[in-house]
């Protein structure tokens, strides 16, 4: 049986990504890849991430003529947990090509797993629920021996046009047991060249955990669950060593919700790297409230850390209470200033918007922000992922766009304090005030070129974030 296995995340057709650069191959992807190579399969692997579009597959459809397409979403990256209809289209345009060519189909994505139901209706014939791998095998073997596979665990798919939905499969605990992605099939040059010609340097995305056990009411998990679950440090540096060797890398992304929970993880790994003489720069998404446990930012700065992307939220112990968080503006202040103080680079993930919060509120993010200056900052407004409690209680407030387009969509998608047109005002003015004030920090550092490029972009974001406050002043007026 010949089975052909892509992904569903283009990054041309999400033109705020397409313009940083910055593109990560499938690793979610090629982690399925690397079990369906245990089988006696001709597995064919089409890498869709730089693809311009769909119909790329439907060429590929159409040479290799499989027997059956797997589509298999990257639950490791951002982009891909929320639904993105630019995407979800792409994945119904390749599932339509695949029928039409007679092919059975299967999908895995974080979309798929909350609206089954939509895809069976497109075409889809099984839809894998949560986490993919064994499943995945299992459906692959009964497809090819012609078994049954209602009893198969963790799928939707129709019978006799009912939909019928199996048990759910267990979450796979020990993550070590699963061989490592199938690097060999990915062609790493696109990837290089963009990142070397954009950024001066080739970064990669490795996955350590799968999960997050802390309760944010408005983060799903539809992949993995409220749980968490952590490959060993030494098979994980078994992979960036191959990594190093094969694809000479620079830099790795540690795409994990949360990198190092696991009491003394961190610790081993700078252990390890530093028995075998490695250090590869890396940047991490965490938690404050954990990088503030032990001796753990030591052992990121001796280990490699480079940048430490955390997520602030919001300058209001208000607000922070409100979704859940679990962590105080204290733990912000204290993690963003001892990360300073060794050298690392800080991000701050921001988002607006959430039910009761008011200007003041808004006002006390804008002052951390600007207080505490990390180096970079993600900004969004508060989004209603299914399966959350903050989904619940907005759900009856949700019209006809109930998702984005692309990342840089940032639609207020129910009704909160001001109207949706002031959010996106919001997003530019924060932006355009942060970037004006990191430019007047370079005024009083670095050589002259540097401090010459700090006045032009001081002088092109002061007119604009004047006129930004303006329209926020007016259309606040306009809500009041």
């Amino acid at each position: 049986m010949k089975v052909l296995l892509t992904n569903t995340y283009f990054y041309r057709l999400d033109p705020k990504q397409w313009r940083a650069k910055q593109p990560y191959p499938p690793y979610g992807t090629l982690s399925a890849a690397a079990v369906l190579q245990k089988l006696p399969i001709d597995l064919c692997f089409f890498d869709n991430t730089l693809q311009k579009g769909p119909q790329s597959l439907v060429e590929k459809l159409r040479k290799e003529k499989p027997d059956v397409l797997v589509i298999y979403d990257d639950g490791f990256n951002y982009l891909t947990k929320m639904c993105l209809t630019v995407m979800r289209d792409a994945a119904l345009s390749m599932t339509q090509a695949a029928k039409s060519q007679g092919c059975q189909v299967i999908i895995s994505s974080s979309d798929s797993t909350d609206h089954y139901l939509h895809y069976l209706q497109e075409g889809v014939d099984f839809v894998i629920l949560g986490e993919g791998e064994q499943t995945l095998l299992e459906l692959i073997s009964a497809l090819q021996e012609g078994n049954p596979s209602e009893g198969i665990a963790g799928i939707a798919c129709l019978i006799n046009q009912n939909i019928h939905r199996s048990a759910p499969r267990p979450v796979l605990s020990d993550l070590d047991a699963l061989p490592a992605p199938a690097w060999t099939l990915l062609d790493p040059e696109p990837y290089r060249s963009l990142w070397k010609q954009h950024h001066g340097y080739f970064s990669i995305n490795i996955a350590t955990t799968r999960g997050c056990p802390f309760k944010c009411n408005w983060c799903a998990k539809p992949i993995y669950g409220n749980r968490y679950h952590s490959r060993s440090p030494r098979h994980v540096i078994k992979e960036i060593q191959w990594l190093a060797q094969n694809f000479e890398i620079d830099h790795i992304w540690m795409c994990d919700d949360i990198f190092g929970l696991k009491p003394g993880w961190v610790q081993s790994f700078n252990q390890l790297l530093e028995d075998i003489s490695l250090k590869i720069p890396y940047k991490i998404q965490s938690r404050v409230d954990l990088l503030l446990k032990e001796d753990n930012l030591d052992a990121l700065v001796s280990s490699g850390v480079e940048t430490v992307w955390v997520g602030a939220e919001s300058g209001s112990q208000k607000v922070l209470d409100a979704m859940d968080k679990g962590t105080t503006i204290e733990q912000i202040e204290k993690a963003t200033r001892l990360l300073h103080e060794r050298g690392v680079k800080v991000g701050f993930f921001l988002q607006f918007g959430y039910l009761g919060e008011t200007r003041s509120d808004i006002n006390k993010t804008i002052r951390m922000l600007l207080t505490l200056m990390p180096d970079d900052v993600g900004i969004s407004v508060s989004y209603p992922l299914p399966g959350t409690k903050f989904y619940e209680k907005v759900k009856g407030m949700l019209g006809n766009k109930t998702n984005w387009s692309d990342s840089d969509d940032l639609a207020m998608m129910y009704q909160t304090t001001f109207n949706p047109s002031y959010y996106r005002k919001l997003h530019r003015y924060v932006h355009r005030k942060f970037r004006k004030k990191q430019a007047a920090r370079r005024l009083t550092r670095g050589s002259l070129s540097i401090k010459m490029k700090a006045i032009i972009r001081w002088l092109a974001y002061s007119p604009l974030v004047w006129l930004n406050r303006f329209e926020l002043y007016l259309l606040e007026r306009q809500d009041s």
